[in-house]
């Protein structure tokens, strides 16, 4: 019973925190947070003895550090991509079509 309701309260924890990653306006913030949702996810599916849980969320801690650490390495994707929309914003919109 006890074990019962640790993993309850974790699996609720987890909730909290990956939906709550979604309220930071900076990206790097928001993966943060939702690698350590992943993670209490990880927790809980060890918890509940469930691998496709632990797996899943061993794919969004490996997903998302990749993608942190591509858009922290000079010329990654995170300032590729604010270079061309500053590009792209410089140009003015495409002619119209007639």
């Amino acid at each position: 019973m006890r074990s019962d309701l640790l993993a309850e309260t974790v699996g609720w924890a987890a909730t909290a925190v990956f939906v709550g990653s979604y309220f930071f306006d900076r990206a790097e913030v928001l993966v943060r947070v939702q690698i350590a949702g992943a993670v209490i996810w990880i927790a809980y599916g060890a918890l509940t003895r469930s691998a496709p849980v632990i797996a899943a969320n061993l794919l969004v801690v490996a997903a998302a550090l990749w993608k942190a650490r591509r858009e922290r390495s000079p010329g990654g994707g995170g300032r590729r991509l604010a270079r061309e929309t500053s590009r792209l914003t410089e140009a003015g919109p495409p002619p119209a079509s007639t």
